[in-house]
Order: structure tokens, then C-alpha cells, then sequence
């Protein structure tokens, strides 16, 4: 009873206050209510995050901060019925303007709610607020029903309680303006709808400069969860539907450069393919290899022990000694399509979203598989679930696969979880293929992707030991996702078609990506293997980028060809190589290039991290101890400029080469 007179005495007073506005009065409730609600949520979110967000300093600037924000969402919320009050908040239609303020403010209200429950949960699995990734994933309901029903029921029940009591809470909310009364003449309203809109367009612009308040702005931290908390989820999912339909101009928001410059710095040359070069094997064959590419889900270095992880892959452990093993591998991306747009297009990474879900790039788009299909090969893509998800079933049959496998196509399957079937079954299908494409004589590609090692982590009982109860987490689905690699390669060293053809498996990102720094370098860091056909074993300690992997496979089969890749012959190095790697985190581009600073730091590699909106930070990659150190401005290396324009151009290339549609065989 006591909670209830609190909650009655709070309503009547900002309805009293609210109510002078007249007409713009559930407008107004519904920006002090929501300030209340969103600043709650995001108090809470703090203490959840606490330490991150003390390590930072700033806790009372984001708190501060987040209430600007709060009030750019609910001035763009109230703006249409602004826009719409000078003939609708009338006395001739008040009873539809009524309406529809009480529909417009409820169902805001509620979809706000929703978007702060659902928070915690996105926060534990990205490390970031909603975000693009929040809406894309709305594309595929089957999958991610059966995902969150699997393994993400506590967040479920907890979005269903809390939205059921908002509708509840709102409808108790709005009572007093069912029973309003228009008490503004038209000539008032009139007059005064001037100054309302001027104030709403104000509290959205959250600026007098030459721009509006972004996300940008409120990057105030260096750790890009803690800058996510200073937004609400509501305002980021806006905000990141808008830049979707801005892709392709989202590779200059690092800055500009002359086209002359960017060819130059990227050593490449302004014709009509500026990256088109000509790839001279390492290995002279009368006939080239086969390949098959085998894309892990989620294998990062901190599943390898030899790489500094837990012993989790004792499979991929033994096998590294067998073949060609990359040291300091990194991924482009956090996303499974940033990672077959590196292994299997050797695109570099864009701040726009990969290019296997972009328009320009579903035909006419490099690939192996449209390399390897003009020299005669079989081109197909394995995957166990369904094809469509994330459109690769559209941009690989637009260039150069030739054959999908997917789900529905597997028989009897040992183990069906929420994203299809069991890397086991993913595995053995692989080699049915195999040994047929063999059989037949022909050369083939294969790209066979996993998803065993994808929350909620469901895999078949009976196979591994247990590295840690309970059963479905992350470290026992990587456990068992090396268990199936290590059954399918014991099967194709047996096979006929393992003398010609070469494997590669490699990861398409680390799991969970996340830390205080700009970039997480150390989740980037994933392990990579080439073995199979007559590979000579060995290390490479050079940094190596995942758009160097479809150069190294395509000169070791032996393939003598044009390409537009931009990756290094990780196969046929100098002596002096010592490598770069480039690693898009959310909006943030990290570029690394293996070199010694100074003497008091032999082991760490140069790093500048371009932002939207703030100037290059520099700094350098400590290898032993994962960790990224940045420097102060003043204490920026002598070569900092020249460094950071040679990032930026890398960064600006790909987004030309998209745009123009300059990426392709002649």
C-alpha cells in the first residue's frame, strides 16, 4: 500500500506540472517519466560494471552524460506529434489527438522498457549496449528464438515480466489524460507550437556547433562497453539502424584523404582494378592442389595453451607440429561474416558491415571460389544449419560457389542443436564430399563452417571429458569442437584425397570480444594451421592478418593467377618480414605493424587506433602481456603521423574498392 501511494502521489505530481502544457502535456510526462526510468536503468547498469567503469574515472560523466542522451530519444520520440499538433492537437480533432498521444507515448514507453531489460544479457554475450547487431539478428527469428529458448531463458522470462508490467505501468500512467480536457484555445496553441518545436529540435540536436550530438560525443572513455553505457539501448539501436542506411559512407569517418594518397600509401595504383596483381606459388605443381578451408566458430587463442589459452584444443595442439602454424594470427572482425569475408574474399575490414550482406558485393565480388571455378574446380560451401543466415547463401552463390549444404540436407543427424547440426555431423559430411569430388576426378574447394561453439553451446554427450561442469559452456563446446576436428582429419589422412589437397583451419573470430581497451587486441588473436598434401612443418612468428590466409593457400596448391587481393604470400617472406594486422572493433579501426618502439620494449608491436570523431591514439601491443598501452599525445613515436595516414589509408581503400565495384577478377 505504501509503494502505491509513493507511485500515486509521483503520477499527480508531474501530471500537475505536466498539465500546464496543455495538449503537449503526455509529451511532457513522458519525457520526465522516461528520465527517471532510463537513468535508473543506466545507475544500475554502472554498479553491475562497476569496476570497469572506476578504472575509467569518469562515473559521474557518464551518469551526466546519459541524461543528455536520455533526452535527445525522447525529443526524437515526441517530435512526429510535435510535427503533427498544429492541426491535430486542435479542439476540432483533440479526441484523435488524444488518442493517438496516449497509443504513441505507451507503446514508446514500453519498447524503451523492453530495450533496458534486454541490455544485460547483450552486454554479457558482445560487451556493448544493443547495437547493429541487435537489429540484424531480428532477420532470423527461427535461429534466434531456438538460441535464446536454449540457452538464454532467464533473459527471456525477465523481457516478458518487465514488458507486461510496462504495459501495465503505462496504462496507469496515462489515466490522467484519458480524462483531459482541451483547455488551450487554437490561437495559443498556435502561437506557442513555435517555441516547443524549436525547444524538442534543441534537445535532440544536444548542440549549438555545426553537427548533432552522436554517439561520437559521448565516446568519453577509453573502453567502448562504459562508452555504450552513457547511451541508452534505445537511442544505439536507432542510432545503428540510421547508419545502416549510410554504409557506404561510413569509411570516411575516420577522416579524409586524396585519392592520389590513399593508392600511394596503400601501394597500389589508381587503374580499374587498383589492387589486381599477379600471384607467382611458392610451390611449382603440374597440377594444384585441392583446398579445403575448415571455419571455426569461435576459436580463439584463448582456447590454445601453446598460444597462451587454456588447454581446451589438445586435437589442434598435436596437429600443429604437422603443418604450417601462425604464432601471431588476428582476426579483421568480432563477426563470423567479417571472417569469411577475410578467408574467403581476403577483403580488408570497413567500418560498414561486411560484404557478405552488402548490395554492390552479392555479384561480381572476388572469391576463391570464383578464382578456383574459372580453373575447373568443384565449388561448394558445408555448413550445418541454415544457409541464409547472414546472407551467405546469397553472396556465395553470386560468386563462385557453385553447391550449398545445408541442414535440411543432412540424414539422420548424431545431434541437432539451436544452430543446426553437430560439427561432428558438419565434419563428416565434409568427407562424404570429399572422398565423391575425388572420385570423380575433379578438382574441388570446399568451405565447410562450424557452429558447435556458439551459445547456448548445445553438442552430443559422450564424446569429450569434461573440462568443467556444467556441460553447455563455451570451454567444453571448444573442447568438443576439437574433438571433431581431430576425428575428421585422423579420416582424411586415411582418404585418397588427402595426398592432394591442402587444409586450412583457422578461426573467424575469438568469442566474445571485449575489454576496457579501444581495441581488445588480444581477442583478435585467434590460431590458424595449413597442413595436409606434402606441407612442411613450421612456425611462423610474423604478425599475420586473416586476409593473408587465401594468398597462402592459393601460392602453396601451386595457383598461378591474377587476383585483387591485397594479402601477403605468408608462405614466401623475406627474411626481414615482420608483418601488420588490421581489426575492426564495433566502430573502432586498429592497425598493428610488428616493430620495436624502443629498447626497453623488444617484444611489442606498433599500434594506432582511428575513432569517429577523435584524433589517432597511439600506442603499442605488449605480446607477453596481451595488454595495449597507450601513450599520451606527447609521447606519440616519431613516425605517428606518417603511421596513422598509412591506417587511414587502409581504411579508406576497401570502402573505394566496395563503392566502385573495383574489387573483382578482370
Amino acid at each position: 500500500m505504501q509503494i502505491k501511494s509513493l507511485a500515486d502521489a509521483f503520477r499527480r505530481a508531474i501530471w500537475k506540472f505536466a498539465n500546464k502544457t496543455g495538449p503537449f502535456a503526455p509529451l511532457l510526462s513522458m519525457l520526465l517519466l522516461g528520465l527517471v526510468i532510463l537513468s535508473l536503468s543506466r545507475i544500475g547498469l554502472v554498479l553491475w560494471q562497476l569496476d570497469r567503469v572506476q578504472i575509467t574515472g569518469e562515473i559521474f560523466e557518464v551518469l551526466y552524460q546519459g541524461i543528455r542522451v536520455d533526452v535527445i530519444q525522447l525529443g526524437l520520440i515526441a517530435l512526429i506529434p510535435i510535427l503533427l499538433s498544429p492541426i491535430l492537437a486542435t479542439k476540432r480533432f483533440f479526441n484523435i489527438w488524444k488518442w493517438l498521444t496516449y497509443c504513441w507515448v505507451l507503446i514508446a514507453m514500453v519498447l524503451l522498457v523492453f530495450l533496458e531489460v534486454a541490455t544485460p544479457g547483450f552486454i554479457m554475450e558482445y560487451d556493448v549496449r544493443p547495437n547493429r547487431i541487435f537489429v540484424e539478428y531480428l532477420k532470423y527469428p527461427h535461429e534466434v528464438m531456438s538460441m535464446l529458448w536454449t540457452g538464454f531463458k532467464v533473459d527471456i522470462f525477465a523481457s516478458v515480466v518487465f514488458t507486461v508490467l510496462a504495459i501495465l505501468g503505462m496504462r496507469y500512467w496515462m489515466q490522467p489524460w484519458k480524462a483531459a480536457q482541451s483547455t488551450w484555445t487554437n490561437k495559443r496553441l498556435w502561437l506557442l507550437w513555435p517555441l516547443v518545436l524549436l525547444i524538442t529540435v534543441l534537445g535532440v540536436r544536444s548542440s549549438l556547433g555545426h553537427r548533432p550530438a552522436n554517439p561520437a560525443l559521448f565516446a568519453i572513455t577509453e573502453d567502448s562497453m562504459v562508452n555504450s553505457l552513457v547511451l541508452n539501448s534505445g537511442y544505439s539501436v536507432i542510432y545503428a539502424v540510421y547508419s545502416l542506411q549510410h554504409e557506404t559512407k561510413s569509411g570516411k569517418i575516420y577522416g579524409k584523404l586524396d585519392r592520389a594518397e590513399i593508392f600511394k600509401l596503400t601501394h597500389t595504383q589508381d587503374t580499374d582494378i587498383p589492387t589486381l596483381t599477379t600471384l607467382t606459388p611458392s610451390v611449382k605443381r603440374e597440377k594444384p592442389l585441392n583446398l579445403v578451408i575448415i571455419l571455426q566458430e569461435s576459436l580463439g587463442a584463448g582456447f590454445v595453451e601453446s598460444l597462451g589459452g587454456i588447454p581446451v584444443t589438445p586435437n589442434l595442439e598435436l596437429l600443429k607440429d604437422e603443418g604450417i602454424w601462425f604464432e601471431q594470427l588476428y582476426a579483421t572482425g568480432t563477426r563470423s561474416v567479417r571472417g569469411i569475408e577475410a578467408v574467403v574474399t581476403g577483403f580488408q575490414p570497413t567500418p560498414a558491415d561486411s560484404t557478405v550482406k552488402l548490395s554492390l558485393s552479392q555479384r561480381n565480388f572476388f572469391s576463391l571460389a570464383e578464382l578456383l571455378g574459372k580453373q575447373g574446380y568443384v565449388t561448394e560451401f558445408i555448413y550445418g544449419g541454415e544457409s541464409h543466415f547472414d546472407n551467405m547463401r546469397g553472396f556465395f552463390m553470386g560468386n563462385g560457389f557453385q553447391q550449398i549444404v545445408e541442414q535440411k540436407d543432412y540424414k539422420k543427424p548424431i545431434f541437432m542443436g539451436s544452430w543446426g547440426v553437430s560439427d561432428e555431423d558438419l565434419l563428416n559430411k565434409t568427407h562424404e564430399q570429399l572422398l565423391a569430388h575425388h572420385a570423380s576426378g575433379k578438382s574441388f574447394f570446399t568451405l565447410a563452417f562450424s557452429s558447435s561453439n556458439h551459445a547456448p553451446f548445445e553438442f552430443p554427450d559422450g564424446r569429450i571429458t569434461l573440462y568443467e561442469e556444467p556441460k553447455a559452456t563455451e570451454n567444453n563446446a571448444v573442447k568438443y569442437a576439437d574433438y571433431a576436428i581431430g576425428e575428421f582429419i585422423k579420416k582424411a589422412k586415411a582418404s585418397p584425397y588427402w595426398q592432394d589437397t591442402v587444409f586450412l583451419i583457422v578461426a573467424d573470430h575469438d568469442i566474445r570480444v571485449r575489454g576496457e581497451d579501444l581495441v581488445p587486441i588480444k581477442h583478435f588473436h585467434i590460431p590458424g594451421l595449413i597442413l595436409g598434401a606434402d606441407i612442411t612443418p613450421k612456425r611462423i612468428a610474423a604478425i599475420t592478418s586473416q586476409i593473408d590466409l587465401p594468398v597462402t593457400v592459393l601460392s602453396l596448391m601451386g595457383i598461378q593467377a591474377q587476383h585483387p587481393m591485397t594479402g601477403h604470400d605468408m608462405s614466401n617472406l623475406p627474411a626481414d618480414y615482420l608483418g601488420r594486422a588490421m581489426m575492426q572493433y564495433n566502430y573502432n579501426f586498429g592497425w598493428m605493424e610488428q616493430t620495436q618502439l624502443d629498447t626497453s620494449q623488444p617484444e611489442a608491436n606498433q599500434v594506432v587506433v582511428l575513432r569517429e570523431g577523435q584524433p589517432p591514439t597511439h600506442g603499442y601491443y605488449d605480446i607477453k602481456r596481451k595488454s595495449l598501452n597507450e601513450l599520451p599525445p606527447e609521447a606519440a613515436p616519431k613516425n605517428a603521423e606518417v603511421f596513422a595516414k598509412r591506417a587511414l589509408a587502409n581504411s579508406l581503400l576497401p570502402t573505394l574498392l566496395y563503392t566502385e565495384q573495383r574489387y573483382r577478377l578482370p
